[in-house]
């Protein structure tokens, strides 16, 4: 690991990077992310008939709003470690173990997995990614994220 990019953060591998505050999952945060993306499913946006038929007795965020909020979540915590720039190069693998409901808080748990030589002198970081939901056991995200980091 000597001779890859940002020891320090290099060190860091199988730590805690950042821990966020939380966040409120609102109705309007949820339309406006169906109004973004086109998906108007009721299970997202038709409040009564949530309310009635699904199983959750209330709207829930899409699972792709959840993993949308990642970014926001994580804050600038490369920033740290004298980061030029840093690309987003994708998720090894996202799941969406649990709903989240409209109205709950959630939070982001970032966690250094593994770091590797990138292209173009690049560090490649593998980040896990867990978004809690306030109050539940389990989270209502999960991804690997990928970075390339430039020094």
């Amino acid at each position: 690991m000597a001779d890859l990019p940002f020891p320090e953060l290099c060190s860091k591998v199988g730590q805690e990077l950042a821990l966020s505050d939380w966040y409120d999952v609102t109705q309007e945060r949820i339309n406006a992310f169906a109004d973004a993306t086109g998906d108007h499913q009721w299970i997202h946006i038709d409040v009564a008939r949530a309310k009635a038929e699904s199983p959750f007795g209330t709207t829930i965020a899409h699972g792709f709003f959840t993993l949308s909020l990642l970014p926001g979540l994580m804050g600038d915590f490369f920033g740290d470690y004298a980061v030029r720039q840093g690309i987003n190069y994708g998720c090894d693998t996202v799941r969406f173990p649990a709903p989240v409901p409209s109205g709950s808080k959630v939070r982001g748990r970032f966690v250094l997995k593994a770091v590797a030589q990138g292209p173009q002198g690049s560090l490649k970081c593998i980040v896990g990614s867990t978004v809690e939901i306030d109050g539940s056991d389990k989270p209502g995200c999960v991804a690997d994220q990928v970075f390339l980091l430039f020094p």
